[in-house]
Order: C-alpha cells, then sequence, then structure tokens
C-alpha cells in the first residue's frame, strides 16, 4: 500500500485501539464521532460509519467497517460515507473488511451488533431532530422478520398491513400486542417476543402490559378483542402482496470480474463451469482472458477483483494496490449493482488479500493457507510506520506475540471410568490397571460416567482412533459407540478422538495416559501379517521409548516413539525401557511437572520398578547403547499452540454443495431447538442439537459434522483429524457451554422456541397451549403447573394474565424431565438473581403463603392426572391464581398432603424449598442495603465494595462474604484488577464470555 495516504481525519484519530464498536455520523459530509449513549439508534435522513473491533487467532485485532445508509439521505451523504470508510480502512492497516449497509436490508453481521434489532427513527441532521420531550406517543405497526437478528420494518397502522404469514407487533401507549400470523415461523415468534421486551424496556419503562394474539381467534372479552377493536373491528385479512423490500436476490454461480484502470471494453470468457468476465481498457490492447475454475492462484495481488454471486457482490482487492485504486474498484463495484438493477437488498462487500471471509473463499475450490501471511504483514508495517508519524497509536496493528494456550473448563472429577477396546465386531472391557493405555493399532470406547453439580448423572462417551488402527475396527467403535449412545437416551456427549489430537478433557480423564506402539485387535495383527509388517507392539521386555512433554493434568500424555537418540529434547523428559531397566532422562531444560510425570509412567507401565535416573550430560554407556549410540539432537520446544477462535455456524444442502452461514456474536439464545449447529472453535467441532429436531436428522449428527470439516480443511485450514462431537440440548458440557454466557434455566424449559421465550420473558403471564398434542393432556397440563410455580414466588412477574395458544408443532417431551424443570423453576424463585439491578426482590406480599399453597396444588394435580392418565388436554387457567379467601389453612395442608401420596419424592423437595423461603425473602431485605450495582453496557463497574485479592480467591483463607460470587473479580480495585490481569476491567468485560471465564479460573476467581 503506497505512503503517499493522505493525513487522517481528526475524527478516526485513535480509531481500532479498543474492542468493540464505534461510530460516526457523516455531518456537512465530515464524519463526527457519535456519543456512546446514542449507540443503536440511526436517523433515516443520514449516514453513518460503523468500525467493529474482534479479537483474532493470536490476539492480532480485526476490523469490520460498516456504512449505513438511510432511505432519505443524499447522494453525496452516501459517497462520503464510502469514500470515509476506505480511509478509515487505511488508517488501520488496509485489512479491514468494509459492507454497504442499505436502510431496511442490513446484513446479520451488522444486525447483531445492535440485538435485538435496530428500529430507525424519522429526521436527520439536515432537518434536525427532535427532542424527547417534544415528542407524542405514536401508536406503531411493525412487521418483525428474523430468527436470529431481526428486521423490523414500520407499516401503516391499518388492519390491511396484516396478513397470515408474518409477525406484527403493535405498540401501543399502555399495552404491546404480538400477531402471530397462521403461516408464520416459531422462530420469529420467539425473537419478536425480545423486540417486545426491548420495546418494554426503552420506551415504556417496563410498566406496560404485554398481549399475544393468535391469527384466526376472536375472543370479546380478551386481549385479541382488544387488539381488533384498535384496528377498526375484526375482518379476514388479506394474502401477503410482495412489495420491493420482498424480493430475495437469487444467489447465482460466481462470477469473476478483474477491475482495470478503465472499464470502457468488456470481454466475456467461458470458463468450464463458471462465465469469467474481464474488464480492460483500451490502452491494454487484447485482453487476456482467465479460463476454468475459480481457484485462489487467478487473484493477482496488484489488482482488483469483482466477485459476483448475485446476492453479494465482493470486491477483492490486492495487497499492493493503491488506495486510490481501492476506492475506483469500490465506485465500480457501486456502478455494476446500478447497471445490472439489482434489489436494494443486494449486499456489497469489500475484503483485503489475506484477509478474506468465509463467505468469500467458499466461491473457490480450494484456499491454500499462509500463502498471503509475509505480504500481510510486511503492509502491517508500513502502514504503522506512517501512522505513527502521525502520532497515532497502533495497538494491535503489529504481528501478536505468541499467546499460552487457553484451555477450556475440564469434566468433573471423581466419576465411573469404563474403557472398551474394539476387537472384530466385539468390545472387550479394559481391566481397571490398563485404563490409560492406548495402542496406536487399536481403537477405544471411553465412557466417563460423573456428575455434573446438581444436575443428575451426565455421560462422555467417545471414540479414540488409533493413528495404525484399520478402516473396519474405526467403523465397528463407531457403530458400538452409537449403539451405546441409544441406550443411554441419546444423552452423553459424544466424541470421536484421533490420535496425537486428544483435546484437554479428555487427557485429563487418565492420570496417566499412555499411547503405546502397535496393537492387539486380531484385525490390525492380520492386516500387518499380509503385508509382511514388523509387528512393533509394545511388550514390558521390549526397548522402548517415551517422550514426556505435559507439565499439566490436561496434556500429561506419554507417546512412545522410535527408540533412536535423535529424538531427545533438551526440554522434555524421556522415559528408557531396555529389558529390565528403566531410565529416566531429564532434559535440561525440562520441568519439574515433566520429571514427575516420567516417574508416575514408569510405575504405570512396571509398577515397583526400580528406576535409574540420568540428566542430561551425565548418561551412562547403557543408556546410549539401548538407543543405538550417542547422536545430537534438538534443545527447540516442538509443543504446537492451540489458539481457540470460536464460530457458530448454520448449515445447508444447496444442490448438493454442503454450505453454511455464520451466525454473529452468538450467544445461547441463537441455538433454536428446533436446528442443528456447528461449533467451530478451530480446536475442535461441535454438532449441537436441538430437543425439536427430526429424529432421522438427529441420526445425521457425525454426518454433517463430517461434511463441515471437509469443507473446513480445505477453505480454512482446519485440521482433517479435530475432535468431533455431538451434543443433544439439555445435556451440554462444560466444555462446550464456555463459549456461551450459559444460562442453565434456559436450557431447561421445555416446547419449541416460542414456548421457551414465553416462558423465560413472562413466566405466568402466558400460558402456551399447543393444540397440536391437545389430545394428551399432560404436557398442556405440566405447563400450566410450571406457571403456577413460577407465579407464586414471583410477585413481580407481570400483570397481564394472558393465554397465548401456538398451533405449530409443540413439545413432545417426557413428564419427568418437565418436573424436573418445574422443580428448578421453584428453587430458583425463592434466590434472588445474580442479575437484579443491584438489590434483591421485595418481600412477598400477604397473600404469597396461600399463592404457595395454590402451586403446590397445582403440582399436585398434574402428578394425580399422569397417574391416572387423565385424557383431559385443557390447561388449567386457574392454577397461577391465589385460592378462594374462605380457603382455610387446614384445606391448604390436605391439599399438600395429597401430594405427599401421590408423589412423595417431589413434594418432600417442594415442602424443603418452602421451608427455605422465609430466609431467603429476609436475606432479601438485608441485601438491599448492600453497595453493589450491575455491570454497565460498556462493562464497567459503579459504587461497587472493593476487597483484596487474597479475601477474594475461590480457594481464600479470610473468604469476603456477601458478594456474587460469580463475579469475585468485579470487586477488585482497578489498580489490582490491572496488575492481576494484566488489561483494564473496561478491555476485560469486552472478552468473550468464554475468554473472562478462563482468565478467572487461572486467578482463582472462578
Amino acid at each position: 500500500m503506497s505512503s503517499s495516504t493522505k493525513a487522517l481525519d481528526p475524527a478516526f484519530q485513535g480509531a481500532g485501539q479498543r474492542l468493540g464498536t464505534e461510530i460516526w455520523r457523516i455531518e456537512n459530509f465530515l464524519p463526527v464521532p457519535l456519543p456512546k449513549s446514542e449507540y443503536g439508534k440511526f436517523y433515516m435522513g443520514d449516514c453513518y460509519i460503523i468500525l467493529q473491533t474482534t479479537p483474532g487467532r493470536g490476539g492480532a485485532y480485526l476490523f469490520d467497517i460498516h456504512f449505513w445508509i438511510g432511505k432519505d439521505s443524499s447522494q453525496d451523504e452516501a459517497g462520503t460515507a464510502a469514500i470515509k470508510t476506505v480511509e478509515l480502512d487505511a488508517a488501520l492497516g488496509g485489512r479491514a473488511v468494509q459492507h454497504r449497509e442499505i436502510q431496511g436490508h442490513e446484513s446479520d453481521k451488522f444486525l447483531s451488533y445492535f440485538k435485538p434489532c435496530i428500529i430507525p427513527l424519522e429526521g436527520g441532521v439536515a432537518s434536525g431532530f427532535k427532542k424527547p420531550e417534544e415528542e407524542e406517543f405514536e401508536t406503531r405497526l411493525y412487521v418483525c422478520k428474523g430468527k436470529r437478528v431481526v428486521r423490523m420494518k414500520q407499516v401503516p397502522f391499518a388492519r390491511s398491513s396484516l396478513n397470515h404469514d408474518d409477525v406484527f407487533i403493535l405498540d401501543t401507549e399502555d399495552k404491546i400486542y404480538q400477531f402471530n400470523g397462521a403461516n408464520s415461523n416459531i422462530q420469529e415468534r420467539a425473537k419478536a417476543l425480545e423486540v417486545i421486551q426491548f420495546l418494554k424496556e426503552k420506551y415504556h419503562e417496563g410498566k406496560c402490559d404485554v398481549a399475544i394474539v393468535d391469527d384466526g381467534k376472536l375472543d370479546t372479552e380478551s386481549d385479541s378483542g382488544e387488539f381488533w377493536v384498535l384496528l377498526g373491528g375484526f375482518a379476514p385479512i388479506g394474502k401477503k402482496i410482495a412489495s420491493e423490500d420482498d424480493i430475495i436476490p437469487e444467489t447465482t454461480p460466481p462470477k469473476l470480474y478483474r477491475l482495470k484502470n478503465s472499464l470502457e471494453e468488456v470481454k466475456h470468457v467461458k470458463g468450464a463451469n463458471i462465465v469469467v468476465i474481464v474488464f480492460c481498457s483500451i490502452e491494454d490492447g487484447q485482453a487476456k482472458a482467465v479460463e476454468g475454475e475459480l481457484s485462489k492462484a487467478m487473484l493477482e495481488n496488484n489488482k482488483c477483483y469483482l466477485l459476483d454471486r448475485g446476492s453479494e457482490l465482493f470486491v477483492w482487492v490486492g495487497r499492493v494496490t493503491q488506495v486510490e485504486e481501492r476506492k475506483a474498484a469500490s465506485q465500480a463495484a457501486e456502478e455494476f449493482f446500478a447497471s445490472q438493477n439489482r434489489p436494494k437488498s443486494t449486499r456489497i462487500t469489500r475484503v483485503i488479500q489475506g484477509y478474506e471471509t468465509h463467505a468469500f473463499k467458499s466461491n473457490f475450490d480450494s484456499w491454500p493457507s499462509g500463502s498471503a501471511t509475509p505480504g500481510a504483514e510486511e503492509g502491517r508495517g508500513k502502514v504503522a510506520a506512517l501512522l505513527k508519524q502521525q502520532g497515532v497509536g497502533i495497538k494491535g496493528m503489529a504481528k501478536s506475540a505468541p499467546t499460552n494456550e487457553e484451555v477450556p473448563p475440564l469434566l468433573e472429577g471423581g466419576g465411573k471410568m469404563e474403557v472398551w477396546c474394539i476387537n472384530g465386531s466385539a468390545k472387550t472391557p479394559l481391566p481397571k490397571e490398563d485404563i490409560g493405555k492406548f495402542y496406536s493399532g487399536d481403537c477405544y470406547i471411553v465412557l466417563y460416567t460423573y456428575h455434573s453439580g446438581d444436575r443428575k448423572e451426565d455421560y462422555f462417551l467417545c471414540c479414540w482412533i488409533g493413528k495404525d488402527s484399520i478402516e473396519e475396527d474405526q467403523k465397528m467403535a463407531t457403530r458400538l459407540a452409537n449403539t451405546m449412545c441409544n441406550s443411554l437416551k441419546s444423552r452423553p456427549v459424544q466424541g470421536r478422538i484421533f490420535q496425537d489430537k486428544e483435546p484437554p478433557q479428555f487427557v485429563a480423564l487418565f492420570q496417566p495416559m499412555v499411547v503405546l506402539k502397535g496393537g492387539s485387535s486380531s484385525g490390525y495383527k492380520n492386516y500387518i501379517a499380509d503385508r509382511g509388517l514388523t509387528d512393533e507392539t509394545y511388550t514390558a521386555d521390549s526397548i522402548a521409548l517415551f517422550r514426556i512433554s505435559g507439565t499439566s493434568i490436561h496434556n500429561n500424555k506419554a507417546v512412545q516413539v522410535d527408540a533412536v537418540a535423535t529424538l531427545l529434547n533438551s526440554t522434555e523428559c524421556f522415559l528408557l525401557q531396555s529389558g529390565s531397566s528403566v531410565f529416566t532422562w531429564h532434559g535440561n531444560q525440562s520441568t519439574y511437572e515433566q520429571q514427575q510425570l516420567a516417574v508416575k509412567i514408569a510405575d504405570f507401565l512396571k509398577p515397583g520398578v526400580s528406576l535409574k535416573h540420568a540428566k542430561e550430560g551425565t548418561e551412562s554407556s547403557a543408556f546410549w547403547f539401548a538407543l543405538g549410540g550417542k547422536q545430537s539432537y534438538t534443545s527447540k520446544k516442538v509443543s504446537p499452540e492451540i489458539v481457540r477462535d470460536p464460530h457458530l455456524f448454520t448449515f445447508s444442502i444447496n444442490k448438493g454443495k454442503f454450505e453454511v452461514e455464520e451466525v454473529y456474536n452468538f450467544a445461547q439464545d441463537d441455538l433454536l431447538t428446533e436446528d442443528i449447529l456447528i461449533l467451530d472453535t478451530h480446536a475442535e467441532v461441535f454438532v449441537w442439537v436441538g430437543q425439536s429436531v427430526d429424529p432421522k436428522e438427529k441420526q445425521n449428527a457425525f454426518d454433517i459434522g463430517q461434511n463441515y470439516i471437509n469443507m473446513a480443511v480445505s477453505l480454512e485450514g482446519l485440521s482433517p483429524k479435530v475432535p468431533l462431537y455431538k451434543v443433544t440440548e439439555g445435556n451440554e458440557p462444560c466444555f462446550f457451554t464456555t463459549f456461551f454466557s450459559w444460562d442453565l434455566a434456559k436450557a431447561t424449559v421445555q416446547g419449541n422456541s416460542f414456548q421457551k421465550k414465553v416462558a423465560l420473558l413472562f413466566g405466568a403471564s402466558h400460558v402456551v397451549e399447543d393444540k397440536s398434542h391437545s389430545n394428551q393432556g399432560g404436557p398442556t397440563q405440566r405447563a400450566s403447573a410450571l406457571a403456577a410455580l413460577s407465579s407464586a414466588f414471583n410477585p413481580s412477574s407481570g400483570k397481564s394474565s394472558n393465554l397465548a395458544h401456538d398451533k405449530s408443532n409443540g413439545s413432545n417431551q417426557g413428564g419427568p424431565t418437565q418436573r424436573a424443570s418445574a422443580l428448578a423453576a421453584l428453587s430458583s424463585a425463592f434466590n434472588s438473581s445474580p442479575g437484579s439491578k443491584g438489590s434483591a426482590s421485595k418481600p412477598s406480599s400477604p397473600s404469597s403463603g396461600s399463592q404457595r399453597a395454590a402451586a403446590v396444588a397445582a403440582l399436585s394435580s398434574v402428578l394425580t392426572a399422569e397417574k391416572k392418565r387423565s385424557p383431559d388436554g385443557s390447561p388449567t387457567r386457574s392454577s397461577g391464581s391465589p385460592p378462594a379467601e374462605d380457603s382455610t389453612p387446614s384445606e391448604q395442608k390436605a391439599e399438600y398432603a395429597h401430594s405427599e401420596s401421590e408423589a412423595s419424592q417431589w413434594v418432600a423437595e417442594l415442602k424443603e424449598v418452602e421451608n427455605v423461603a422465609p430466609a431467603s425473602e429476609s436475606n432479601g431485605e438485608d441485601s438491599e442495603n448492600k453497595q453493589e450495582t450491575e455491570q454497565d453496557d460498556n462493562g464497567s463497574e459503579t459504587s461497587l465494595s472493593t476487597f483484596r485479592y487474597d479475601q477474594l480467591k475461590a480457594k481464600s483463607e479470610n473468604p469476603v462474604t456477601g458478594i456474587d460470587f460469580k463475579r469475585r473479580e468485579a470487586y477488585l480495585s482497578d489498580e489490582e484488577f490491572q496488575t492481576i490481569f494484566g488489561i483494564t476491567k473496561e478491555a476485560f468485560y469486552k472478552l468473550p464470555k468464554w475468554k473472562q471465564d478462563m482468565q478467572k479460573k487461572k486467578f482463582d476467581l472462578f
């Protein structure tokens, strides 16, 4: 990139030096920084530039720049935004991905920064802004679209705006209504509820009521009647009429355009499966065509290209192009877009060589890694030097220093371990003394049963595939593991692990773990015999050398290597077995932990053996003789770094091709129960399967994961032997949930996406009836009982008690799981939420005792109905209300006793919870006086008491009390926080949640 870049716009000084979002508005054709209090507000008459800075692999910063164009803004303002975007990119080293965002057609990535939605406002800089006090509340009707990010569009407040296919939100001064079209998507209904909660908090101070109205239902005495009155009365609504905004561009086969200085001549050249179009200037004379399939080699680093996919245009710029060339390329893309009469929703994205997105790379047959890195580093160095001259900080631009491996949480210890070795069509259990020994010619099935906190038994089930094992054993291991998983009702986390790619949570289960040469299965023995190969299987009297490089519980694995001196390493320890003699060899740079592990391995392989210790440089002749003589060896550390970089994807099969789409800034709410998703951390791949997924689809989880790995190997440089896991909803392990800000309550609620969201957001305020299973009784009554329980112990859960009906297919889950959810909800009701705004819940109302009794009675009636298998399927509408005023305590006790006789175990748990209630409420009063506040949007803390680090540690000898133990680090002073973590609190809270947790565990603050 040329160093002739003009001086940096003052508004961009310091941009991109911290993680998170930065926004500028174009005012009088200049970028003006927007106050953080205004983030998320976009005026239709304006244009904005949005910079998103995220951490990349290895710690270097990655940049996305979006310029947003309001529908009422001028062409000149839009042009200024585009030009200033290029200038900002130049200031950041020229490696940002640039996105054009048109109001109403924003990309998923852009919208993910402003969850749950953005609602563009009238006005702008030129026309002036209305002050809040000048605005009168205006009833508005919105159509709400999107499963994970929401696109809100205001439509005329009229009955004619409604249709049967979409979800609508009617926002009135006193109540917000959600209208679910009969054919609307379950997941869009769920997302609309999040928007309603956002509107309620932002524009109604959290005080308005909420109602859900279903298409085709009219009850003049209910919220449905009110809704239709507001729209002028009930009448049939028409079919959806498609507008320009509804046009979705068709995705077409890729066409590649090479852009040159002028676009006066166009030549079309047909390739094998695509059309390659070459733009050339008259001065160039005869144009040279680029023919054949698209490959990375076609892209020259001193040119710019346009890649047309129909629904999206990509501008690719080589790393040695000039700034003016890049501006011209972006302008050419705009002109091409206009000339093609493309729909407004067509996206335009610009990528720089070396920082291409997955969406761009997926259009090529493969994407070899590594070729662009040196040039990219060189470009960064030039830009850094230029900016340093201008007095601009360059944080995140230099090549990052190596980082230590971030270890995800390990499984709880103390569980039951079972291991089987595959032999033909059978599996042979290993004796206890051999658990931890793995032969590279064999395959194994490992089942670890453990308890995760207070949860039921959890299972970790995986196949270990030796690198020399035969294909038949590998397939048999998979088949038998699937059978075991099905016998455990698909609850286990099921994994496939290859030798040399063992993840930390696997290695940590074995103390120690040793990988030996050879194998014992009949298939392996036959394989080497048929080919005349030497059987190198380890025996107790053979010569064997073991490398010991691990330093902690998660990587303390020993591997048998060839017994030659050249494989020694000064940074490691080795164990040498020669007949009856066993030597431990300590490299001069080895650690005490490695030396201790060497002794442990020796005792594991040969219990009670007498060791001969050899420190590097003091070896005996017998030691060198066993290795075939003394030879030179390395002293360089060889342990590979593992840097996790999590990304969540949905997938689809398009004309036989496996395709994925990223879910940006993902959260637990993106794990929709009807879907299968892929989480790729670059160190492991998870296939997450929702409860409501079709059973046949569930069986394909590993095939889906393998298809993803095959694609990511060629495009993203993923290892083909990466660990692969299948995780089912409700059984997520700690090493999966660590990549989310995990809420156990969300994971245990039953039902489809909409039903789950209703229960989580509104509790008993709404009871969702599932008509698709109305003849089965039990599920609906259990939902009512759960709502009653929530209502009884959450007096502030809401005023309205509306009944929402969901015609879609609902949950078909069993009673025991839902009863467990009900009890969990009841228990959590007595404990103040850690997310409450600095104070505990108020003491319950005088009627709370009778409400609790009503809740117990409701659960009792459900248990009784289940025992009798009652076919009654109607919801118990009165289950959430207090008993009649003339109800006596003795009658309430009778209800309670009845519950005991019907299901003593469940009611005993209820009694225990109810006995805790008064104490919980009392503690809630006391906690109001404590000086605590929540973390604000920027992750900073205000008015929070501080304590010393030694008091806040989980294993403190003088522990502090009365704090939120999930956020110990928040009580450190700013100075001590920076001393311990090495970064400020603000920077820490902008890290992904899983990285925060790892740092907290590292310093015993988790």
